[in-house]
């Protein structure tokens, strides 16, 4: 199944072929203020259907991630990045993702807060 997601205006759009049934709840400083639930895939099975000119990207830490958000509305709703041993993947944030039954998804806490 297809899943679809977007910022609130619209301007940057996603399509990711396999609905996701794991997602992580991570406590770190931009997660907890994002308030992201975040499932995981590889770069191929992810499309953005908008153009990158409307996104912003903003990294911390040890830059492994690129949190993508629109320029107009804020929202983020997915992020770029490598995983810790050193793979391509794409986090989507399912908070931005259109008809996901969070009920079927297993949520995953992730204490980022108290990595090294």
């Amino acid at each position: 199944m297809t899943v679809r997601g977007s910022c609130h205006c619209g301007r940057v759009a996603y399509r990711l072929e396999d609905a996701p049934t794991e997602a992580m709840e991570c406590n770190c400083s931009i997660c907890r203020r994002k308030g992201y639930q975040l499932a995981f895939s590889s770069p191929d099975k992810f499309t953005l259907e908008t153009s990158r000119d409307d996104i912003a990207v903003y990294t911390f830490g040890s830059h492994t991630i690129r949190h993508q958000f629109c320029k107009t509305c804020g929202c983020a709703p997915f992020g770029e990045g490598t995983t810790p041993d050193g793979r391509a993947m794409v986090a989507i944030n399912l908070r931005c993702a259109e008809g996901v039954d969070m009920s079927g998804v297993k949520i995953q806490q992730f204490d980022g807060a108290n990595m090294a």
